[in-house]
Order: structure tokens, then C-alpha cells, then sequence
């Protein structure tokens, strides 16, 4: 069954491009043109992932992306931002309450595509992969979840891949651009891409509760996970 994709913009011109090549690639694609709509729209039949303009009236993006990650029903859901060129505070913003990915205005369709796909094949679980356990963590990729003694944690799909990185990486530092290219498939790093590795690994650290405290910081260099800890 192909994924399905919901879009909030409130510029119809931009919503109809956007559902045009979904669908041209085999997506189920509804639309959105509020974030009252979106939230309505998901609350009645959650998509797989959602692409989410930031600037809309009434209730912008952000208040979308926050409310979602509030909400235990659609805390880990895939969001991907679409941000104009200049917004790179809201882009941050974005980020920090939870986004997954963003593409910046004017975008190409492939660009996007390319976004959508990346980010649905990490949300997916991993067939036949060990539970691997850490203290009191079980990452799980068989069924894409992390557990803390026993609870489950609502990790987003950006932060699963963050974590499985570090744990598979057995205490070597990972850097900065390495993860941007291993969990967002950025080649180079730009600013604002290299503090979207650290907004995530400060929601990470919190997520993680006590074992929080394995993810370390090499100044200058990048992070690493202290199985020993």
C-alpha cells in the first residue's frame, strides 16, 4: 500500500504543485489550506508524514508542529517543514519542537520528493534487526522503538536514526556531518544544518530520561554515546 502524505499550505498555487507530484509518484495525498484543517485532518485519519508550511494565518506551523508532538497520538508522526529562504529562525523554531526535515522556498520537486522518500524509508521499521539494549534502553529496529525500562519512548524517526547511529557507532565521536549525511542525507553542512544535529540531540538527551546521560558532547568535534556510563 503507498504511503500517505498530507499537505498544509495555504497557497493554493504552491498545494497543488505539491499534491500534483505526490500523486505522480504514487503517494495518497490530501490537502490542507489551515492548520485547523490539518489538525482536524489527522486527529480523523493520520497520514504517514505531513508536510507543513510554517507561515499560515490564524494557526502557523509552528502551533501545528507543537500541538502534534504534544499529543502521544501523533508524537513520533514524520513532519517535514517548508520554510521561505530567510525564515532560518522559525526553521530553528521549527526544529526544536519537533520537526523531522525542512525544504526551503522556492524548492524544486525533485528536491522535495527526494525529502519525502528519505523520511518515510528511515520511519519504517527494519525486518529482522536485533533488539540492541543498553542499561535500561531497548532500541528496537525490527519495530523502529525505543523503550525505557520497559516504557516506550516517543521518539520522532529523526531522532531513532540520531540514537541508532550512536549505538551502533560503540563510543567512536560522530561528527556533526557525518550524522547530517548518515540520518538527513545532507552532503554539506551549512549553519543552520549543523544546529539542526544539535537541536536534535538536546531533544534526544531529554527523551532518553536518566540515560540521557550517555550522549556526550566532544567539543569542536561532534557526539558520541558512552556505553559505559
Amino acid at each position: 500500500m503507498s504511503s500517505r502524505v498530507l499537505i498544509v499550505e495555504d497557497e493554493p498555487d504552491i498545494r497543488e504543485l505539491v499534491v500534483h507530484h505526490l500523486r505522480r509518484e504514487g503517494y495518497q495525498v490530501s490537502a490542507a489550506a489551515s492548520g485547523e484543517e490539518a489538525l482536524s485532518q489527522i486527529r480523523g485519519a493520520p497520514p504517514d508524514l505531513v508536510l507543513l508550511d510554517l507561515m499560515m494565518p490564524a494557526m502557523d506551523g509552528l502551533e501545528v508542529c507543537r500541538r502534534l508532538r504534544q499529543d502521544p497520538a501523533t508524537a513520533t508522526l514524520p513532519i517535514v517543514m517548508l520554510t521561505a529562504k530567510g525564515d532560518e529562525i522559525d526553521r530553528v523554531l521549527g526544529l526544536e519542537l519537533g520537526a523531522d526535515d525542512y525544504v526551503v522556498k522556492p524548492f524544486s520537486p525533485k528536491e522535495l520528493l527526494a525529502r519525502v522518500r528519505a523520511l518515510l524509508r528511515r520511519s519504517r521499521p527494519t525486518p529482522g534487526a536485533a533488539p540492541i539494549t543498553l542499561g535500561a534502553l531497548t532500541i528496537d529496529p525490527g519495530t523502529h522503538t525505543v523503550s525505557l525500562d520497559g516504557v516506550a519512548l516517543p521518539l520522532t524517526p529523526k531522532e531513532f536514526d540520531l540514537l541508532r547511529a550512536l549505538v551502533e557507532a560503540n563510543g567512536r565521536v560522530l561528527s556533526r556531518e557525518f550524522l547530517l549525511d548518515r540520518v538527513w542525507g545532507y552532503s554539506r553542512a551549512s549553519e543552520i544544518e549543523s544546529r539542526t544535529v544539535d537541536v536534535h540531540i538536546r531533544r534526544l538527551r531529554v527523551k532518553l530520561g536518566s540515560e540521557g546521560r550517555r550522549v556526550l558532547t566532544v567539543k569542536g568535534v561532534g557526539y558520541r554515546l558512552d556505553p559505559a556510563a
